[in-house]
């Protein structure tokens, strides 16, 4: 089932789930069934997973092109609120932003087009949280927008006192001064 969210590309993906007195079976992805059900063809070439503590923030992140990344985006243990940014410049949406709570028990998942800086904080005691890309992850083509730009006002639903950062987290640029 798919679910628009506020910004036109991005949207949840609910995967079929089948329960029994045994527990349940979904596939998590088959493009031919996402493609039927989202009209989008997209070819995933990279997986990566993150564990991460309560309180943890990881983002807002992108990668510039030509390395930009088309995400799938669910969590396999806990709770997140994932939260991604429209940075496309000609976009009717840019700077707005869409918060999803996914989790392990709803088994959401966030499809995230190339455009977009991605973050997330862990509601939870600890979550992993597992992402399809469509682009190699390219470390020169890294970017991002500091968490907690005022121009952008993001809820992430925890205490930002509490909020555990990487160093690289802390130091990212606002909105207003991404470049080209």
């Amino acid at each position: 089932m798919i679910t628009p969210t506020s910004i036109p590309d991005v949207v949840i993906y609910e995967p079929r789930v089948f329960f029994d007195e045994r527990g349940y079976f979904f596939e998590s992805f088959n493009s031919a069934t996402f493609a039927a059900e989202t009209g989008i063809e997209i070819n995933f070439i990279q997986d990566n997973q993150a564990r991460s503590v309560k309180n943890v923030l990881r983002g807002l992140h992108f990668q510039k092109a030509p390395y930009a990344q088309t995400k799938l985006v669910r969590v396999l243990h806990g709770v997140i609120w994932d939260i991604v940014v429209d940075i496309r410049k000609d976009s009717p949406s840019y700077g707005k932003w869409v918060g999803v709570e996914l989790s392990a028990e709803n088994k959401k998942q966030l499809f995230i087009p190339k455009g977009f800086a991605h973050g997330y904080a862990v509601l939870s005691e600890a979550a992993e949280v597992f992402y399809k890309c469509d682009t190699p992850y390219h470390k020169e083509s890294e970017s991002g927008i500091f968490f907690n730009d005022p121009e952008l006002n993001i809820d992430w639903k925890i205490n930002l006192a509490d909020a555990i950062l990487s160093d690289k987290d802390k130091l990212w640029q606002g909105l207003s001064d991404l470049q080209d």
